[in-house]
């Protein structure tokens, strides 16, 4: 049984902390490899199992140490059919996957012993690269590919569905819509580039807009992620549309998706001003509730996110 698919408490008041960059932690800082970039499959070994749990708990302990609110994600962001035939697995593997990877994450729920609600939820990654959209993908498109993932979802404990680094409106609206016919509350979290727009041309706000209005203000609130605070900022005006903006995951490092997708090594930036990038956009826009991090970004990031957000 879900505890909170029924009332989100990151929509009330408080304080609620997420993870940072998974798979740049494991990977750069932990040396842990990660197959295809595919963090459920280190559910399959002892040792990625070890990691998984090292990794988390850490931040489980962090939320619990300042008395904030988690939302602690399933490591599902590529356990659909797309990249079936990248990590050689079979539809029935990835329902598998999905199942094993809220049954862990709930695990980890239960073991943490947190006072306040840890809400657990689940990443759904967009069909293709999260940094260069290969082609348009209608709204009716999207909503019949992400039902199959979302359908598997359902049958879960999860509380809730993220959409993290969608790239295309119409994408995030058919992913709405196929989590609103499985009963999920869905959560949209758009990547944008240095211009603070998203990687098809089109402006935040207006991505915003279009899936509110096709699916009838549908999303439970929407989230930025994989990008750093200086690329959207300053696109974060006083227009009503930032109002739903509940939850920011940025990349610790400054580089472009183009540069980061050619770097050979992590680009951490500097975690001091990281949390000082944070409490201003805090000041500025009371909506923000759930606060984490993305590539390039670990515990240490979160901790300075959290310490500055919380004065």
């Amino acid at each position: 049984m879900s505890r909170f698919r029924n009332a989100l408490p990151q929509l009330g008041d408080g304080l609620f902390l997420t993870d940072a960059g998974l798979e740049t932690d494991l990977i750069f800082n932990r040396h842990i490899p990660i197959r295809e970039f595919a963090a459920h499959t280190l559910l399959d070994s002892p040792e990625g199992i070890t990691a998984l749990e090292g990794y988390f708990n850490g931040f489980l302990q962090l939320a619990r140490t300042i008395d904030a609110g988690f939302v602690l994600d399933a490591v599902t962001w590529k356990a659909h059919r797309c990249w079936a035939a990248d990590l050689g697995a079979s539809i029935a593997d990835l329902r598998d996957a999905n199942h094993r990877a809220v049954a862990f994450a709930a695990s980890l729920r239960d073991r943490a012993d947190n006072s306040r609600p840890v809400v657990l939820g689940a990443l759904v990654g967009p069909r293709g690269d999260a940094y260069r959209p290969e082609h348009h993908i209608s709204a009716h498109e999207a909503a019949d590919y992400f039902s199959e993932q979302l359908g598997w979802l359902a049958e879960t404990e999860v509380d809730m569905v993220t959409g993290l680094t969608f790239n295309q409106a119409s994408e995030a609206v058919g992913f709405v819509k196929a989590a609103q016919a499985q009963g999920l509350p869905a959560v949209v979290s758009f990547t944008v580039e240095t211009d603070g727009d998203l990687p098809d041309g089109q402006s935040l706000g207006e991505a915003i807009q279009q899936v509110d209005d096709e699916t009838g203000a549908g999303a439970a609130y929407f989230m930025i992620n994989c990008a750093h605070p200086d690329h959207f900022s300053p696109v974060l005006t006083q227009e009503a549309w930032t109002s739903r903006i509940g939850g920011v995951r940025a990349n610790a490092s400054r580089r472009s998706h183009a540069q980061l997708d050619e770097a050979p090594d992590l680009d951490d930036g500097d975690p001091e001003e990281f949390g000082l990038l944070h409490r201003l956009l805090g000041r500025r826009m009371p909506s923000l509730k759930v606060w984490g991090a993305c590539c390039g970004a670990d515990l240490r990031h979160v901790t300075r996110i959290a310490e500055a957000v919380g004065r």
